[in-house]
């Protein structure tokens, strides 16, 4: 069975008109309501995601999961993603540890190399070093989810001798998930590592990534790992309303307004209305509109990735909080159940 989540970045509405940007502290209570509701209305997972820019407000997912685990009941908790590369595997480990232990063992590890760079200089590392980075402390972080005791020894962090990490995880070991882009790489190092798979499906045409997602299940497959543990999703960029025009129209400014911020620094032509609407197309990356269009495209995206998760990016921009309130409530209460009941069919 599929599992149906949340991602959220922990955007800060920003005022077009003043350039005004929102208290970080009141977004992260936002984010603290919107993750009870959604434990309330029956989502799967939720995802928080890292960043160090003035436009975000969480740089340590694992705190504000943290604080989740302690008002939720069932949600899964994970990040979304953790910048392995410029973290520490040690301290990261032992933190999602202690959420597991706080949620009864609901928390899980996305790692992967994150969409901006600011992390690197923030903490010392050269972007020189990118992919060795990630690549070593990838390794130390399944070396310490599969043993207390650890002997290792890698180029960008001290070695370890002998060392046991406490706190253990409830289960003595969370599930690790791979969050990757476009990369050919990164999947059969996913694959080869028996790993699941977060794609990030944020533009474009999604039919493009099936050869992604092909050459991740034949790596997979020939390193030898049982199929019965596969495990593949998407993240892709949604937000639910009552009226699909309405609700297409009121989100859009949002929307373009934060493509445009980010475009402005990578050189990106400023955002249209006509992209907004081809990604809302059956063709397309967006998954905005009303229950019936968000379920018949969920579905769709299920059927031609074979999909274990999806995770619906659902802050983009910062929507209103009372709007995402009831985005959540329609996708709890009404996408997820008609997903669940058209794939048990």
């Amino acid at each position: 069975m599929m599992e149906l989540g949340i991602g959220m970045f922990g955007d800060l509405q920003i005022d077009s008109k003043t350039g005004r940007i929102q208290a970080p502290q009141e977004r992260i209570k936002q984010i603290l309501k919107e993750i009870q509701l959604m434990d309330q209305v029956g989502v799967d997972f939720f995802g928080m995601g890292e960043h160090h820019r003035p436009d975000y407000a969480v740089a340590a997912p694992e705190i504000v999961l943290a604080a989740a685990a302690a008002v939720t009941e069932q949600i899964k908790l994970s990040s979304a993603v953790s910048v392995l590369s410029s973290a520490d595997p040690v301290k990261l480990y032992q933190d999602f540890a202690t959420v597991d232990l706080i949620s009864n063992g609901r928390a899980e590890i996305m790692a992967g190399r994150g969409s901006f760079i600011e992390s690197f200089p923030l903490f010392g590392y050269n972007l020189q070093d990118y992919s060795a980075l990630f690549e070593e402390k990838l390794d130390l972080l399944l070396r310490l989810n599969s043993s207390a005791t650890i002997n290792w020894t890698g180029k960008h962090r001290p070695s370890l001798v002998n060392q046991t990490l406490y706190p253990r995880p409830v289960n003595n070991k969370m599930p690790i998930w791979i969050a990757v882009g476009g990369t050919t790489e990164s999947v059969i190092r996913a694959g080869k590592l028996g790993l699941p798979v977060m794609f990030a499906i944020i533009g474009g045409s999604p039919i493009n990534f099936r050869p992604l997602f092909e050459i991740y299940q034949q790596a997979y497959q020939d390193n030898g790992h049982d199929m019965n543990d596969f495990q593949v999703g998407v993240h892709m960029h949604s937000f639910f309303g009552q009226d699909s025009k309405a609700v297409a129209d009121w989100y859009y400014p949002f929307y373009s307004e934060q493509m445009d911020r980010i475009g402005s620094t990578r050189g990106w032509p400023p955002y249209q209305r006509t992209q907004f609407d081809y990604g809302r197309s059956p063709h397309g990356h967006l998954i905005v509109g009303d229950v019936n269009e968000s379920v018949e495209k969920i579905l769709q995206i299920h059927e031609i990735f074979g999909l274990t998760r999806f995770s619906a990016h659902m802050d983009v921009g910062s929507p209103d909080h009372d709007k995402m309130m009831r985005a959540i409530e329609l996708y709890g209460t009404k996408i997820i159940p008609q997903v669940k009941a058209a794939l048990n069919k």
